[in-house]
């Protein structure tokens, strides 16, 4: 086949697809339902997906007495028959936020034996549902969500944080449905996939420690609000293991995605090679550790010669220090690589979110070409300069790369194909 900038385009983008029609809730949901329960069955969960998955599991069990509630981001709400769906603010929490958490803990309060609570998590759930212990506010854990998200820590350690400071996360649900029977039904968006770290773990058992959160803390040099500091001196930590009985089941991953991803290469005559599904670092720092990669392949052969796609997930983070504009960990990756190529011929990728939107923007993530930086000087734009400024976003929206999938209703991670002609 004869690649051109067009039908490179066109297989980037069915690769994208492919990957998140590989981790579509309903399916995922239906191939790894418990047995139906003698007694009532409490539906909770929070997520981007979480709503699509309710709608799924309402659908399948008409017979059985069945209610709950699960909140997910705002704009991903689909109908869920008998399950209450809330909306609420992600990446930092709203008063969405804390009704869903409220709510959810009320949802699984005087159960027994016979009863079974499906909690469906997935990635999203930290901000979608909050608790907040001890006498913090909803303000403290806006806070915290912020100085979070701009410290450059990664999501495991982002969340150990988050389960100290919570009455919900690490476990703590779990406990609260004691003694009903727990299933949790989980989409992967981190990675290693380790169920503790999707949505701060609710439903499954926390090994950190308030030690390890402290020294997280001073290691990324955060300033916690005081009443989130109170909480973490005064002890306050996660369920002991012993506490904790769940049935934890993976159903949809960033593994699997990247390997349809990988045959839909695979069926275009590409050989492909997937890096791994866990990935982690500067978004830039990785854009130019991959544009090394990728020129490598590209004029030596080497760690794959063409045409070739080079695969790999997992999530990047964005440390501010200071003004920015606007973007996501994906379009700083690509524009990052772009850079790094400096105008490479024979070199192609796409990076994007699975869940449609990166970071707090209306793109899942964009597309660069052999030609991207030629035309972005056409454009008057400063490629070097808008990295800087973390304004990857806007270099996008001038060159029409940005790809607009808007909510898919689930989430896996992001995907990064590298195409090496």
């Amino acid at each position: 086949m004869t690649w051109n900038d067009e039908s490179v385009r066109r297989l980037l983008r069915q690769m994208f697809h492919t990957a998140i029609e590989s981790a579509a809730p309903s399916a995922a949901v239906l191939h790894n339902l418990p047995p139906k329960p003698t007694g009532r069955c409490v539906v909770v969960g929070a997520g981007k997906a979480s709503a699509a998955m309710a709608a799924a599991l309402d659908a399948a069990w008409p017979d059985v007495e069945l209610s709950g509630v699960v909140v997910t981001r705002y704009g991903h709400h689909v109908p869920a028959g008998r399950i209450r769906i809330i909306e609420a603010s992600h990446p930092v929490p709203d008063e969405q936020s804390l009704e869903a958490g409220r709510a959810v803990l009320e949802a699984v309060q005087g159960l027994n034996e016979t009863d079974l609570v499906v909690a469906l998590i997935s990635g999203g759930g930290s901000a979608l549902m909050v608790a907040p212990a001890g006498d913090m506010t909803l303000a403290d854990k806006q806070e915290v969500n912020r100085l979070l998200l701009e410290s450059g820590a990664n999501i495991r350690e982002m969340n150990a944080i988050r389960k100290h400071l919570s009455r919900i996360k690490g476990g703590r649900l779990a406990l609260a449905a004691r003694p009903a029977r727990v299933v949790s039904l989980v989409i992967s968006d981190v990675p290693g996939d380790d169920p503790s770290d999707i949505a701060s773990g609710p439903t499954v058992r926390d090994d950190t420690t308030v030690e390890t959160v402290q020294a997280i803390i001073r290691r990324r040099g955060i300033r916690l609000p005081e009443r989130a500091h109170a909480v973490l001196d005064n002890g306050c930590s996660t369920p002991r293991c012993a506490d904790i009985v769940s049935d934890v089941r993976i159903i949809a991953a960033p593994s699997l995605a990247l390997a349809a991803a990988a045959k839909v290469a695979e069926s275009a005559g590409l050989r492909p090679l997937i890096l791994g599904d866990a990935l982690e670092g500067e978004a830039r720092e990785m854009g130019a550790v991959m544009s090394g990669i990728a020129r490598s392949a590209r004029i030596r052969g080497v760690p794959i010669s063409g045409p070739a796609v080079i695969l790999s997930g997992g999530e990047t983070t964005v440390s501010i220090n200071g003004p920015y504009g606007r973007g996501g960990r994906n379009t700083e990756f690509l524009l990052s690589l772009a850079v790094g190529l400096d105008g490479q011929d024979g070199i192609w990728a796409l990076a994007g979110d699975t869940d449609g939107i990166d970071g707090t923007e209306d793109a899942a993530g964009a597309i660069i070409a052999p030609d991207t930086l030629a035309r972005s000087r056409e454009a008057g734009l400063d490629a070097k300069g808008l990295l800087g400024g973390h304004d990857s976003y806007t270099f996008f929206e001038h060159l029409d790369d940005l790809i607009r999938t808007g909510p898919t209703l689930t989430n896996v991670n992001d995907l990064r194909a590298i195409f090496i002609r």
